[in-house]
């Protein structure tokens, strides 16, 4: 299993961009950006790329409603070439509370929003051209950019038509508050059936969750509990606590001291996960301290899980 680290630092551009020399320095095999309310993290890989040699970039995950396909396939095309080929283009739906709420936009019909936008998308990222009419999108258009080879595309998926979809069309699935339980039982057996079924290589299932080594679990999950429980309050993430058995997001963060998370990582990967990504969260007030020690621990298990 691949690992990852999540850039959660400050808002300065260069803040991400050094994130990425670091964590290629510390030898971890990538590093996704989140797209909420900070920078354009497009933008900050292509930046990136430039800096660092070998690292893997995402995006976990950019959000599809305010981007037009024709765009978004332009950008990921831009940052694949400025990556020397080392991008994988993360997408999502974001929540109906987001895109109605502060966007103004309809959430109507997702899943037929979402397999309109990659039947844009993804002929112009592979093909330089797309020409399709649909509900939601009639288009026809072209994308002229030279890259090594397209990106990848993934989607996040978690309820099953959306899996269905994930593993027919895309690269995989990223995940985020899916513990082992529901990897192992809901999201890998459904995304692999889908590709087996469409002829498609076995899928990337990419697991990220909250993580703190700590020597005080228990203090860092109400940490957790107060850092993340947003999540908690959303109905995609909601479904998939459930599954897990889960009150809430405390009950999926990785806690523990060093053999104890490196426990619950190798867990994700006998359930199926492709590459997990680790969001380091601090357990107490010297923030610093404990970052470091979660990000030691992750960085020592590099190649070997």
């Amino acid at each position: 299993m691949k690992l990852s680290t999540f850039y959660g630092g400050s808002p300065e551009i260069e803040s991400h961009v050094q994130a990425a020399v670091d964590a290629e320095t510390d030898g971890f095999d990538g590093i996704w950006y989140g797209q909420i309310f900070g920078a354009e993290v497009l933008t900050v890989i292509a930046m990136a790329g430039q800096k660092t040699n070998r690292i893997q970039f995402g995006t976990s995950v950019v959000p599809t409603y305010v981007r037009h396909p024709t765009i978004m396939a332009q950008q990921a095309l831009t940052v694949q070439a400025a990556t020397g080929g080392r991008f994988t283009l993360g997408l999502g739906l974001s929540h109906a509370p987001v895109v109605e709420s502060m966007w103004g936009l309809s959430y109507d019909r997702p899943a037929v929003h979402m397999r309109e936008y990659l039947n844009v998308l993804q002929p112009l990222i592979t093909d330089g051209m797309v020409s399709f009419s649909g509900e939601m999108f009639r288009v026809n258009a072209q994308a002229s950019v030279p890259t090594p080879e397209p990106p990848q595309v993934m989607i996040a998926a978690l309820a099953p038509v959306m899996l269905k979809m994930a593993g027919e069309r895309t690269g995989g699935t990223i995940t985020w508050m899916a513990g082992p339980k529901t990897l192992e039982s809901h999201i890998v057996p459904r995304l692999t059936k889908a590709a087996e079924g469409a002829g498609r290589p076995q899928p990337r299932i990419v697991s990220a969750l909250p993580v703190a080594v700590t020597d005080d679990p228990d203090a860092a999950r109400q940490r957790a509990a107060n850092l993340f429980a947003i999540y908690g309050t959303l109905p995609n993430y909601q479904r998939v606590l459930e599954k897990e058995g889960a009150s809430g997001p405390k009950d999926v963060a990785i806690v523990g001291n060093e053999g104890q998370v490196e426990q619950q990582i190798r867990d994700l990967a006998s359930a199926g996960a492709t590459e997990f990504v680790t969001a380091a969260f601090p357990t107490d007030d010297d923030a610093k301290a404990s970052l470091d020690r979660t990000k030691a621990l992750v960085k020592s298990l590099v190649g070997k899980i």
